[in-house]
């Protein structure tokens, strides 16, 4: 069984108006080769998934006679690990065309509130990062801008708005520091602080703002065929 360093969606069983997603694993087996099949977390038993990893295992396959109504008719346990590799995410190329905010076409329905990020951003003279209700973050390396899902489930669109095309896979970053715009990987819970802000950006913040002072980011977020979503915003101030 292979399984992939990136996650997906699956919906648990009974959920046939797929209300409620879930995050799972991505595996292909010699069951179904060529094709990737979503996998509960801990539907192997000994083995425990880390996030960015692709791994090849040996495992048992056991078919049960008479499994429960509400679960798969097959677990799996660990044999053995034959390769734990971990992905580096390589930069994702923009398209040549795309040279402003106007140039990025946006999918169906789009845009569209479906998600919320913290509005405001604290940095020290130290670099460490605070929300701006005071409380802190990971370290730059660490830190991530969370992704919320604020949809209501009463909008007659939920159901659809859970669907790959409407997750927010990438996001193009527009920085008050530069004209380029850069296109980053999200995972299912936002990009990460230091792909957002990188490094030369996060030094130039420290070290030449004032006290006070802020700037401005703007994120779009896109789904898997890099069309718009929605757009967000939300600024960095010196502490």
């Amino acid at each position: 069984m292979q399984i992939s360093a990136e996650t997906g969606v699956m919906y648990a069983w009974g959920d046939d108006k797929k209300e409620n997603p879930i995050e799972c694993m991505l595996v292909m087996s010699e069951d179904n080769p060529g094709v990737w099949e979503p996998l509960g977390f801990n539907s192997i038993e000994g083995f425990t998934y880390v996030r960015g990893h692709e791994y090849y295992l040996s495992v048992r396959r056991t078919i049960l006679a008479n499994p429960p109504a509400d679960a798969s008719d097959r677990t799996y346990s660990l044999i053995r690990i034959l390769e734990d590799r971990v992905v580096t995410e390589p930069e994702v190329p923009v398209d040549e065309e795309i040279t402003s905010e106007e140039d990025i076409e946006y999918h169906d329905l789009c845009p569209f509130e479906k998600y919320a990020i913290s509005k405001e951003f604290v940095v020290d003279k130290d670099g460490n990062i605070y929300y701006g209700d005071g409380s802190s973050l990971p370290s730059y390396d660490n830190a991530r801008i969370w992704l919320e899902d604020v949809l209501d489930k009463e909008d007659p669109n939920w159901v659809k708005f859970q669907t790959v095309s409407y997750q927010a896979t990438y996001s193009y970053v527009f920085s008050p520091f530069t004209d380029d715009i850069r296109l980053i990987r999200n995972d299912s819970h936002g990009p990460m602080f230091k792909s957002v802000i990188p490094e030369d950006e996060f030094t130039r913040i420290i070290q030449t703002m004032q006290s006070g002072e802020e700037v401005r980011y703007a994120l779009i977020l896109a789904n898997v065929y890099k069309k718009g979503l929605q757009k967000l915003e939300f600024t960095i101030k010196k502490q």
